[in-house]
């Protein structure tokens, strides 16, 4: 069950309309990395775990709270999207029409009427497919820390966008919670490896010896870059404890692939001799 408050988690009002500094943050809002992917992220892993108890009651609070940050994002631009005050009587920067809409989004007065939706920046729809609920914690944490990093990184972006200083405070909020959530997954991260539920490589359940040995810690070189192996990728102990990295260049291990002649009744290009014979046959028929 869901509930809502009209108090805004955060206060979110601009201290002047700007609609080009609207559509920028239509990015955060419905962007890949935005407020609306991180909400609908956390809490279909949430309605979807099968684990009862505090991962799953903490994927539902903080899905929850996101749902908060699209509310106030959206308030934001519908604020930011207000017809500007009039002009003073000494006012000589020649404002017109043209000037106020002609770095905003169209469609944010012509579809919406003056307000936000569920677009990026560039007015291209949110889509259910940046959402991952995989049912396995600890891959799905992972890819939140990245969620929360991704998001964070363009807020800061958007931060030198605007000398507004009632978006700047909002982007200040919206950074800390980021700040804040990426902590939290690497927390949960490690509760999980604590708690024995899983562990690198994911699945860790999946048995290790059906695994091949030969390829299971190697980094392969497989570019002309010398300083590939330099790192702690390729040499050194393993995350996961069961032994050490090595390097090897890379390789054929498998054999040249030859494909059987298509179907006929799907018209491919067949193989040469093939086509040869088909030739033959037909100068055949025509002596």
């Amino acid at each position: 069950m869901f509930t809502h408050q009209k108090a805004l988690q955060f206060t979110a009002k601009p201290d002047a309309p700007d609609p080009a500094f609207a559509r920028r943050f239509q990015e955060v809002l419905g962007g890949k990395w935005g407020e609306m992917t991180v909400a609908l992220q956390y809490l279909y892993q949430g309605w979807n775990c099968r684990l009862p108890g505090k991962y799953k009651d903490m994927l539902m609070a903080i899905g929850t709270e996101e749902l908060s940050h699209v509310e106030m994002i959206t308030t934001m631009i519908d604020q930011l999207l207000d017809k500007p005050g009039a002009m003073a009587a000494d006012d000589t920067t020649g404002s017109t029409q043209a000037s106020e809409y002609g770095a905003q989004n169209p469609q944010h007065t012509i579809v919406n009427g003056g307000g936000a939706y569920p677009h990026d920046s560039n007015g291209v729809p949110w889509s259910g497919a940046f959402v991952t609920a995989s049912g396995n914690l600890m891959a799905d944490f992972h890819l939140n820390v990245t969620a929360e990093m991704q998001g964070r990184l363009q807020v800061a972006r958007l931060f030198h966008m605007t000398d507004d200083q009632g978006v700047k405070d909002l982007i200040r909020f919206l950074v800390t919670r980021d700040h804040m959530h990426q902590m939290q997954w690497l927390s949960a991260i490690e509760e999980l490896k604590a708690d024995g539920l899983d562990d690198i490589p994911v699945p860790e359940a999946f048995p290790l010896g059906e695994e091949f040995e030969e390829f299971d810690r190697t980094f392969i070189q497989a570019s002309d870059g010398a300083q590939a192996t330099d790192g702690r990728w390729a040499s050194g102990p393993a995350p996961d404890g069961r032994g050490d990295f090595r390097s090897a260049v890379v390789q054929a291990h498998g054999q040249e692939p030859e494909l059987a002649p298509g179907d006929p009744r799907l018209y491919g290009t067949n193989p040469l001799q093939e086509t040869k014979g088909l030739i033959g046959k037909a100068k055949d028929a025509l002596k």
